[in-house]
């Protein structure tokens, strides 16, 4: 499986999102600057978070965006499918023709293999992201790192 950086990237940002979502929204710029994410990269990957009704924005001084959605409420994978990234391991995408036309000898290996990670991704919420100790540690030293940047 080859995910591109939109889906990695969409997914931390979320996860960046969720993690600071008790302190209202979160600037774009904020994300970008934790998590070292292209500004311009992100508002595409969050107009697109938007259209699928994950995020919402917040106008005016001190906006940004939110979650639309509790954070136990939204998997990983509706992320990862909302910016329009594809969970799949097979060359042909599903059609059985990657052999001159034909099935290859490994497709149901394949198909298995999606069906697990789909599973797994589709089981696995930003919620439970949070609870992780690992998470935490690191966004607590992002968040230092960045108040440091702002000083």
């Amino acid at each position: 499986m080859k995910m591109t950086t939109k889906g990695r990237y969409a997914v931390t940002a979320m996860l960046d999102i969720a993690l600071h979502d008790s302190k209202g929204s979160v600037n774009l710029a904020d994300i970008a600057k934790r998590q070292d994410i292209s500004l311009t990269y992100l508002e595409q990957l969050f107009s697109k978070l938007k259209r699928h009704k994950l995020v919402e924005s917040v106008r005016g001084p001190g906006g940004g965006y939110r979650l639309a959605l509790a954070a136990d409420a939204i998997t990983i994978a509706k992320i990862i499918y909302s910016v329009d990234e594809s969970i799949d391991v097979t060359r042909c995408k599903g059609k059985q023709n990657c052999q001159g036309n034909l099935r290859c000898l490994t497709h149901d290996l394949w198909m298995e293999l999606n069906m697990n990670i789909s599973r797994f991704l589709n089981g696995l919420t930003l919620s439970d992201l949070i609870k992780r100790n690992n998470v935490k540690h690191v966004s607590e030293r992002q968040d230092v790192a960045l108040l440091q940047l702002q000083s």
